[in-house]
């Protein structure tokens, strides 16, 4: 099994750190980022070192609110959301991948959440987190 990089809680990621990890998929990371932290979206990344998985992760929020958790991987970025039973027939109607919604309907619940991990490689899957973070923002 894969284990998220970036495992030094010393080494904090920076844009150059970052972009050693993800390689050709920097720049796409970079446009998500530019994407969901601008005004007409207005989230918020916080890195953190986690002991328990040790590694960094982004936790991505609106306000209080985590809208999903950011993670480095060799050659790409994972972003995954958590959603609800209550929440996920909305998941599945969004205008998303049906790769996503069909991985997304077979993930069993953790507890009350039930994950929805996209591992971004290419500047076209930018739409469908996109998707996904404005039915999370709208979601209660």
């Amino acid at each position: 099994m894969e284990n998220p990089l970036l495992n030094d809680p010393d080494v904090f990621p920076s844009p150059e750190v970052l972009a050693k990890t993800l390689g050709k998929s920097y720049t796409v990371f970079e446009e998500l980022i530019g994407e969901i932290t601008g005004d007409e979206v207005g989230l918020t990344v916080e890195w953190r070192f986690y002991n328990d998985g040790k590694a960094w992760l982004g936790k991505v929020c609106y306000k209080k609110k985590t809208i999903f958790w950011l993670s480095a991987w060799d050659g790409y970025f994972q972003t995954t959301f958590l959603f609800t039973e209550k929440t996920k027939p909305g998941v599945m109607e969004l205008p998303i991948d049906e790769t996503l919604k069909n991985e997304f309907a077979q993930n069993q619940p953790m507890g009350k959440l039930i994950a929805l991990p996209v591992k971004v490689t290419k500047k076209k899957q930018i739409k469908d987190v996109l998707q996904l973070v404005r039915y999370k923002k709208e979601s209660k």
